[in-house]
């Protein structure tokens, strides 16, 4: 940072100013534990979605298929007289879209079956567990990050080393 951009913000030298590195901010391996746990729970509690790879193997099967017979086609269009290949490279052309068509099918399925795994997901988070049970409320504050810091700073200075 230039000298004229300091004085013009109003901020100290950039030559001054020394790095704090403050380990307890950082978290610990227990908070981690915590969070993986989580994750986790998420996956199991996701339900698994069966008979999908013989789907896919199937859809790769017709697009193989069709890319095959496209160059069979392509090879035969090209070997015989120009009147009677343009329905030949035609017919060629149909069957590449037949091939793009099941590859297509096959990422829209999954990707089908993510969002609904995702929707259900945000169901059964928030919909209530039982009957009588009334959905957990939550309080925010709302902190700038200087504030934030200093409580954090505060809180650690307040608990024994």
């Amino acid at each position: 940072m230039t000298r004229q951009l300091e004085e013009f913000f109003n901020l100290p030298s950039s030559k001054s100013t020394a790095v704090v590195e403050d380990k307890s901010i950082l978290p610990d391996m227990e908070q981690i534990e915590t969070v993986m746990k989580g994750i986790d729970k998420i996956e199991e509690a996701l339900p698994m979605v069966k008979n999908l790879e013989t789907a896919d193997r199937e859809m790769d099967h017709l697009a193989q298929l069709a890319e095959d017979k496209f160059q069979e086609l392509m090879d035969l269009g090209m070997s015989v007289e120009p009147r009677f290949s343009g329905t030949i490279l035609q017919t060629a052309g149909t069957l590449l879209g037949h091939a793009i068509a099941a590859k297509q099918a096959k990422i829209d399925k999954k990707l089908r079956m993510i969002e609904l795994q995702l929707k259900k997901a945000r169901l059964d988070q928030t919909a209530p567990r039982d009957q009588d049970e009334e959905p957990t409320q939550a309080t925010g504050v709302v902190l700038d990050r200087n504030e934030l810091i200093k409580t954090i700073l505060e809180s650690n200075k307040k608990t024994p080393q």
